[in-house]
């Protein structure tokens, strides 16, 4: 009896260790693929950082150099004393800050709207709106254009706004809509029960279930605004109005091509990104861990 009793014991050890094993290799082969991965994302923006501190005359070493050696901030005083640096940094955090404030307000209500209620066509207009996700943004510049020139948009930050506002819209409600059809209806109705309006479930209920997609579609909003390039060089001509990256290019251009005050100006740029990430991954992180508790 003791014997058949231990057996199934004895056999069991060497299976039990065998799957250990196996997901312990597992486990070391994914942080390997992880750590690869990070460092071929993290490399440009490290020789970036470093090259903001060299000078000219130590830029283009071979084999390149990670610490500089001598470091020097005069690249990152050149870029911010020169040709309104400034100004172009005050120019594109007003276009990001209220073209994010406007595209994820009305994409959250369009959002909602398309989730909570049903009318004649809303599918229809739904999948109209989502031609916006394969167009691609190049063949739309001529048209924007023109609608700009007849609305009187050119050089005007208000030009940049709108079409920014109007080209993350499509994306934003494709991502909000998911999320508010997933909250339960039967919220809507205690609360419509209740006397609430539709705004009322609309901003007390819905926009504040929905921080992790609201925080996902701000944080790509913000982006897609602050690193655009192509719309702003097309109706941007008064210097006044010019954003952050025609700064950038203006310093390779004019400053035949100085990387040290290049990467300097980039990382500068690339400082307000880093905020607005860290600090709407923290929401989304919360929302996540709110929902969870909650059930």
């Amino acid at each position: 009896m003791t014997a058949t009793a231990n057996s199934p014991r004895i056999t069991q050890r060497p299976v039990r260790s065998g799957t250990a094993t196996r997901r312990r290799a597992g486990a070391a082969v994914r942080i390997a693929v992880l750590v690869v991965g990070a460092a071929i994302m993290v490399t440009p923006f490290l020789y970036m950082l470093s090259t903001s501190f060299k000078s000219q005359a130590y830029v283009l070493t071979v084999p390149p150099q990670f610490i500089p050696n001598p470091a020097t901030t005069d690249n990152y005083v050149q870029a911010l004393t020169t040709q309104d640096f400034g100004l172009y940094f005050l120019n594109s955090s007003i276009v990001a800050v209220v073209s994010t404030a406007l595209s994820v307000l009305i994409s959250s209500m369009m959002a909602y709207g398309f989730a909570r209620y049903r009318f004649a066509g809303r599918e229809t207009l739904f999948r109209i709106l989502l031609i916006g996700l394969v167009v691609p943004a190049m063949m739309l510049i001529i048209p924007q254009f023109i609608i700009a020139k007849f609305f009187g948009l050119i050089d005007s930050l208000g030009g940049l706004i709108v079409f920014y506002v109007a080209g993350s819209l499509a994306l934003n409600t494709f991502l909000l809509r998911g999320f508010f059809a997933s909250i339960p209806v039967e919220l809507d109705q205690a609360m419509q029960v209740d006397g609430a309006s539709a705004w009322t479930r609309y901003w007390r209920l819905a926009l504040p279930l929905a921080k992790p997609a609201l925080a996902t579609a701000t944080i790509f909003t913000f982006l897609s605004c602050w690193d655009e390039f192509a719309w702003a060089l097309t109706i941007i001509n008064n210097p006044q109005r010019r954003t952050l990256p025609i700064a950038i290019a203006l310093f390779q251009g004019e400053n035949a091509t100085q990387w040290g005050l290049v990467f300097a100006a980039s990382v500068i740029a690339v400082v307000p990104v880093i905020v607005v990430f860290l600090v709407f991954q923290r929401y989304f992180v919360q929302g996540l861990t709110s929902g969870a508790v909650k059930g």
